[in-house]
């Protein structure tokens, strides 16, 4: 499937928990015009603390540097798990444009404000050592999450996101995304744009807030998600071949924009 333009985030390499396999799938089956990486493509905080750097992480990368040589338009924007890399904001590698935030200019004419999101979070603003923290309970989460995949798979069971179905689940963290969600889209209003694309929050979401198209491309820990933008314009989440015991809810859009449709998860191979 080839698409205008394809929006990945919070790929996490260099973890454990980072969908490294299903990723090089994702982008060997959907090709693009654009590719825009949002943030927290390598996951520099783990990478600190241990070294884990198996051959499908080179594989990624690789990929990614063969997306650009082929002609795609590439852009890298960083976000805190890789913050080292906003040293490099104005550099290409491979290809690859290194960029603080970008913007995207849909086919009606609508800009979007391309940015990861971390500067809008209050806790890695202002409390970087309590982002550590959870960090670590988030990684003890993602490999329960892998031990309790592992066990689904030899059922037959398709892939299931613990972390991210206790975090539909519990009051703080909604509200926690919602202040999120507002704080984004209404950055964007103040800058002039139409409309916004994130990551950071681990979760993936197209809706309207208060005028403004809000988009979350989601990550490749939990959800296994990516934003893309067909040719004609249409915007739509693509889930990749796993089982979700939630959708985003998708708010009724006004008819001079394009349709938004459900999330539907993808099948892989397609």
């Amino acid at each position: 499937m080839h698409y205008r333009a394809v929006f990945i985030s919070d790929l996490h390499l260099g973890t454990p928990g980072c969908q490294a396999e299903a990723l090089i799938e994702f982008l060997k089956s959907h090709t693009s015009d654009y590719l825009y990486l949002v943030g927290d493509i390598v996951d520099g905080w783990q990478l600190r603390r241990k070294w884990y750097w198996p051959q499908a992480h080179n594989d990624v990368v690789q990929k990614l540097l063969r997306r650009a040589r082929k002609g795609c338009h590439v852009v890298y924007i960083p976000g805190n798990h890789d913050e080292f890399a906003r040293g490099f904001v104005g550099h290409h590698f491979g290809g690859i444009e290194v960029t603080e935030e970008a913007s995207h200019t849909l086919v009606d004419g609508r800009k979007l404000l391309l940015i990861h999101g971390d500067y809008f979070d209050a806790v890695v603003k202002y409390a970087k050592w309590l982002a550590y923290v959870g960090d670590n309970l988030y990684e003890l989460a993602l490999r329960l999450n892998r031990h309790l995949n592992r066990v689904r798979a030899r059922m037959g069971l398709p892939y299931w996101s613990l972390s991210a179905f206790l975090k539909s689940k519990v009051k703080k963290a909604l509200n926690f995304i919602a202040d999120f969600e507002k704080a984004l889209a209404h950055e964007a209003h103040k800058r002039g744009y139409q409309g916004v694309v994130c990551g950071h929050i681990h979760r993936a979401e197209i809706r309207m807030i208060d005028g403004v198209l809000y988009c979350n491309d989601g990550d490749w820990v939990e959800s296994r998600s990516a934003l893309v933008e067909h040719v004609d314009g249409r915007l739509e989440l693509i889930y990749w071949d796993q089982l979700l015991d939630f959708l985003p809810i998708v708010s009724p859009i006004a008819s001079s924009l394009p349709r938004v449709p459900e999330a539907v998860p993808a099948a892989e191979g397609a």
